[in-house]
């Protein structure tokens, strides 16, 4: 399979179409193309990719440490061999300035991926970006897209005041969601949100979707879809899963002698 433009064109329709349902979204996160075709093949509607597994999986360490060609080629490389809306996460942007960073989104869609998520934490120090230049950023991006005939690309704006454990997270994620929404943003993301409370007064007060990460304690899909949630991510808890059953299987081989266990 290879990709088609009238294809991704109608992916991306999908794609929007799966955060307009009155269900959850579950974006299963893949970091190449075998845990990709394993989501498509049980049943995901759409897949996302995980920027710390892909990295991790090719000896990089998070944070925009990977080159952005080498993340591009595993989402391209996805993106031609299943069927369902991609969307990848492209962390910061993995540029220097606005102009690299549209590109690179460009790059994206261009390839056939349907979406990203950008997040507004700081790569060279710890803390968020101003929410001008952040919002400045997003509306080049939305421009961007739409200039080049890709107005349904999705645009999942990730904002990490929970992550970055900010001293009034609440309050500086409604605000950012608002001004993201306004300067183009198709969703918005918050990962380290736990508190039932506060999901509810964010997805209530969001005019785009929300989407939430699975974490311990945070993954019932009823009891999310409820609190107002659109969409949910798995992150790299698959992608550490996947490699903790490995190292399981790979112990019991070792201490009982014996590799059975790999045909039952």
């Amino acid at each position: 399979m290879i990709y088609r433009e009238e294809e991704n064109m109608s992916r991306m329709k999908e794609f929007q179409r799966l955060h307009e349902l009155n269900d959850l979204l579950v974006l299963g996160n893949a970091w190449d193309l075998p845990s990709a075709h394993v989501l498509e093949k049980v049943g995901f509607k759409a897949i996302g990719t995980t920027s710390w597994g892909i990295a991790t999986s090719l000896g990089y360490s998070d944070g925009e440490a990977i080159d952005f060609e080498l993340q591009l080629a595993v989402i391209r490389r996805i993106v031609n061999h299943v069927k369902v809306p991609v969307s990848a996460d492209i962390e910061s942007g993995y540029g220097p300035n606005d102009e690299a960073i549209v590109s690179n989104v460009l790059k994206v869609a261009n390839i056939g991926g349907v979406g990203i998520n950008i997040e507004d934490s700081l790569k060279a120090s710890t803390g968020l970006k101003p929410l001008s230049e952040q919002c400045g950023l997003l509306a080049k991006i939305r421009s961007a897209l739409d200039n080049s005939g890709f107005g349904d690309f999705f645009i999942n704006a990730r904002t990490d005041p929970y992550l970055l454990h900010h001293l009034d997270p609440l309050n500086e994620t409604m605000t950012r969601s608002k001004h993201y929404v306004e300067s183009g943003a198709s969703g918005i993301f918050v990962p380290g949100l736990k508190n039932r409370e506060e999901i509810r007064m964010i997805a209530s007060s969001a005019s785009a979707p929300l989407n939430v990460m699975a974490l311990p304690d945070l993954t019932d899909c009823e009891k999310l879809k409820e609190l107002g949630v659109r969409r949910l991510s798995l992150g790299g808890s698959l992608y550490r899963k996947m490699t903790t059953l490995l190292e399981q299987c790979a112990v019991e081989m070792l201490d009982s002698h014996d590799a059975a266990l790999l045909f039952k």
